[in-house]
């Protein structure tokens, strides 16, 4: 039992605060340990045990940590990358020179690298939990298992998935499928496909078939850019939304439609009239100059992710809601709940790592009063990754005053610097 001396728990849901010790342990049914906050199960204690393992909370904000709801690990290493030789002057232009260029250079080492300095920043940042999207064309298979390693050995809870595409030709597309199928035998994973304008019928009538044979969703990227819904309409002479209801793609509560910029009325009915879940990426579309996220007409189902341009939430969170200011405008407390619907989503789905006693311990000094009403308002102004304290993931302590605990971040870093290097010379 891991004791929270003098805490000050705000509930990510009701956003009641509570003030007392917490007590965080892991259930014993539960190899990996699990234990819920809720009452009766883990409560708030008078006294804590001596030589008890304590964390003094005194001033500090103990509430739910966070879970990016879509990201791209395997981007962690380009940060600083070289120029492309052609400048890229679109959105399918960026994918062609830049991202689409540096995927085909990924190795297993290099792979392993990005997962571990993404998920080092992720915890560091107050996230126990990574929805993330990867592709490495000719380097897939095992891959998705490297990354779940790395995970594992920083303490997040993952779903992972690869990104099926006929972009790199039919011998890479059979190598995607096995690996795709492969993890799904074994772990829990969405079956991820690029996007409408690199899939062909077959392979989306193969993804949606995949996932029913595994009952879960499609993970896939939708009207990003205007040159995803064109190709479409010219392609298969309808709309993009309609051509994935009507292959399937959104009757399943587990499938992710990422981005949504770029749908008319129509479109944005048939992704509201169906179960799938929109997640937005403000900054990676300020960063493509793609458009801003109007949420107008796709219902509620819509929680934030980073799109691999960093793993922080908090930054995500306060990005999508200043951006929501010119797009009819957006409460904090939308905002608030845009970050926080990625649990309701994994929650109800019945995805496992996401647990109640994954917590993070905000050292926040605010020069004004918490309430349960001004709490978001708190979250999108004042708030940021440099107030997180320490973090706990299935009730184990990962972060603690800002260090890893399972980790030796700095050899990992050095390591990473290493692949960096490597795959920079390849580009």
């Amino acid at each position: 039992m891991l004791y929270l001396k003098n805490a000050t728990y705000i509930d990510s849901g009701t956003l009641e605060i509570t003030t007392g010790h917490l007590g965080v342990s892991p259930d014993p049914s539960k190899g990996y340990g699990f234990q819920s906050l809720k009452p009766g199960l883990t409560q708030f204690v008078d006294a804590i045990p001596p030589d008890a393992p304590t964390i003094d909370c005194s001033g500090k904000i103990v509430t739910a940590s966070f879970a990016i709801g879509h990201h791209h690990i395997y981007s962690a290493l380009a940060r600083g990358m070289p120029m492309p030789a052609r400048f890229p002057c679109n959105f399918v232009e960026i994918l062609e020179f830049i991202w689409w260029n540096l995927d085909k250079k990924l190795d297993a080492e290099m792979i392993r690298a990005s997962a571990m300095v993404a998920g080092l920043e992720a915890a560091r940042c107050g996230c126990t939990f990574i929805i993330d999207h990867h592709a490495s064309p000719n380097a897939p298979e095992g891959s998705l298992q490297i990354i779940a390693d790395a995970l594992d050995e920083i303490g997040l809870a993952h779903l992972l998935c690869y990104e099926l595409s006929d972009r790199d030709g039919g011998d890479c597309l059979k190598a995607g499928l096995a690996e795709s199928e492969a993890y799904l035998k074994h772990n829990q994973s969405l079956v991820g496909v690029h996007a409408s304008f690199t899939v062909s019928p077959e392979l989306l009538e193969r993804a949606v078939g995949m996932a029913d044979d595994y009952s879960t969703g499609i993970h896939i990227h939708v009207a990003e850019d205007p040159a995803d819904g064109r190709h479409c309409r010219e392609t298969f002479d309808c709309s993009l939304a309609r051509r994935l209801r009507d292959a399937g793609a959104l009757e399943s509560a587990k499938s992710l439609l990422a981005h949504c910029l770029h749908l008319d009325d129509e479109e944005r009915e048939i992704v509201r009239e169906s179960n799938a879940w929109v997640v937005h990426n403000t900054q990676s579309n300020q960063n493509n100059n793609v458009g801003a996220f109007d949420p107008r007409g796709l219902g509620e189902r819509v929680f934030i992710g980073t799109d691999g341009m960093h793993s922080d939430m908090l930054a995500a969170a306060r990005a999508a809601y200043l951006e929501g200011q010119a797009m009819g405008g957006l409460s904090p407390l939308e905002a608030y709940e845009r970050m926080r619907y990625v649990h309701w989503y994994l929650g109800d789905n019945d995805f496992q790592g996401d647990y109640d006693n994954n917590l993070v311990i905000l050292d926040y000094p605010t020069p004004t009063p918490i309430t349960s009403e001004n709490w978001p308002a708190h979250v999108v102004y004042g708030l940021t990754s440099a107030h997180v304290h320490s973090v706990i993931s299935d009730g184990q302590l990962i972060v603690e005053n800002g260090r890893h605990t399972f980790i030796d971040e700095e050899r990992e870093l050095a390591l990473a610097r290493e692949q960096a290097e490597r795959l920079w010379k390849m580009l």
